[in-house]
């Protein structure tokens, strides 16, 4: 199955990320540098053969999962047990921004030697990234990130999705079928039904949606924004990237039809979710079942432990007959070409081997994006992903290649959506507008 899976990818892949994603890491928590960067680090460990440091200078990554806390201590600490080498990982905050992270270390010179970037972003970092071409693990997937300019920069360390995960219980007990909600009227159908059961169904709210924008501004920005590029077509259709790209411009009967649909987004989702919430909130709303619905991907939830519920994904139906999610590689890791390059190195042509991928597998609940892993998803969410991508139901990540930051601009709109400031109309002239003016600068 995984050799399935990734042949169906290979086949569309894209080239992708995701910004910082994931709840708030409540480990003991240190920091060297004059940045707000919430960080967990590993001490100084020794490994089984004795041996308190490694043939290399320790490696320091920043995690922007902060949900794999955990899982990346115990990478490191297995790292140190197999080579002797040490690797200090550092975890941001889910509530935290990577790229604005990344820039204080920076200013503070304190950068790390791996570190987390948008694909739209690697020309922020020109000639400050090692070229990784020609490594071991490159021959082990398709999904490394190459720039025309840099080389091979970004080592992908999982493949995620990201559409409406529901609880299929709770629709299977109010007689919905996800399999259904390919239009709006059958989105508007379910959504009505369910509603009307939240006391038999023991819920707070149909969607667990939060437009919140300055926490939560990358999941509206980025991740809900990238439905209206992507959602319906395949992976490698830039039909609405490459017209925002052109200076800004929109479809605006597409815009209004997917604005109708959060519409609907907005009027049942949970009130004090919707507009003042946080990730941690709407992640914990789900799984304790107070939510059908959740505007996340699979990092939402990553273990069976987390839930005692079936997990799936439905579409984003803003138009008839839509019936992908979006998939693929999510954030990549690169390498500070100022920094520790053959410690990264080193780390980087490990993890794709078998210890490393059985802990990102089986125990961070990834997906792994290469070749030879023999190990399938324990995420909840991996089976209904699975089946959208070995139906080839599934578009690209090109969310990602917008102009970067712009996602800082369309939050708030849909945070004004949210408060009611705007209407369905309103919503597609704001956009209009703020992004024509944003691509102008």
């Amino acid at each position: 199955m995984k050799k399935k899976l990734m042949s169906v990818l290979l086949a569309g892949t894209m080239v992708a990320s995701l910004a910082a994603c994931g709840s708030t890491a409540t480990d003991t928590t240190t920091s060297d540098t004059n940045t707000n960067t919430e960080t967990t680090t590993t001490e100084t460990q020794t490994s089984d053969a004795g041996t308190t440091s490694g043939t290399q200078e320790a490696v320091r990554l920043l995690n922007g999962k902060p949900e794999i806390n955990d899982q990346m201590q115990a990478l490191a600490a297995k790292y140190l047990e197999e080579t002797g080498n040490t690797l200090i990982v550092e975890t941001i905050g889910g509530d935290t921004n990577a790229s604005d992270e990344l820039k204080k270390m920076y200013q503070a010179d304190n950068m790390p030697d791996i570190f987390v970037i948008e694909a739209n972003q690697a020309a922020n970092w020109d000639g400050m990234l090692a070229d990784l071409a020609g490594e071991e693990w490159t021959d082990k997937t398709g999904f490394e990130l190459v720039d025309s300019s840099m080389g091979t920069i970004g080592f992908p360390y999982t493949v995620e999705a990201t559409a409406l995960g529901y609880n299929a219980d709770l629709l299977a007990k109010a007689g919905v079928d996800p399999a259904s909600l390919t239009s709006p009227d059958a989105w508007k159908t379910a959504v009505e039904t369910l509603d009307s059961k939240k006391d038999e169904l023991g819920i707070t709210a149909v969607f667990g949606w939060c437009a919140e924008p300055t926490n939560l501004g990358w999941s509206s920005g980025t991740h809900v924004f990238a439905q209206y590029l992507d959602a319906g077509l395949k992976a490698d259709d830039t039909t609405y990237i490459d017209l925002l790209n052109d200076g800004g411009q929109i479809d605006e009967a597409r815009m209004k039809n997917f604005a109708e649909f959060i519409g609907m987004m907005n009027e049942y989702s949970d009130p004090a979710l919707l507009i003042d919430g946080t990730y941690d909130n709407q992640v914990a709303g789900f799984k304790e079942g107070k939510y059908v619905f959740i505007t996340q991907g699979n990092w939402c939830v990553t273990s069976p432990e987390d839930v005692d519920f079936e997990c799936g994904f439905a579409p984003y139906a803003f138009e008839d007959g839509i019936n992908t999610i979006i998939a693929g590689p999510p954030s990549y890791w690169v390498a500070y070409s100022n920094g520790n390059v053959d410690g990264a190195k080193a780390f980087f042509n490990w993890c794709a081997g078998d210890s490393a991928q059985n802990i990102l597998v089986n125990d961070a609940g990834l997906v792994s994006p290469f070749d030879d892993c023999q190990y399938e998803a324990v995420n909840p969410f991996y089976k209904s992903m699975n089946s959208y991508i070995t139906a080839g139901n599934y578009s690209g990540w090109h969310t990602m290649l917008k102009k970067d930051g712009l996602q800082n601009e369309t939050c708030n709109v849909f945070a004004d959506y949210a408060k009611g400031k705007l209407d369905a109309d309103g919503f597609v002239s704001t956009m209009k507008q703020v992004i024509s003016a944003y691509y102008a600068q």
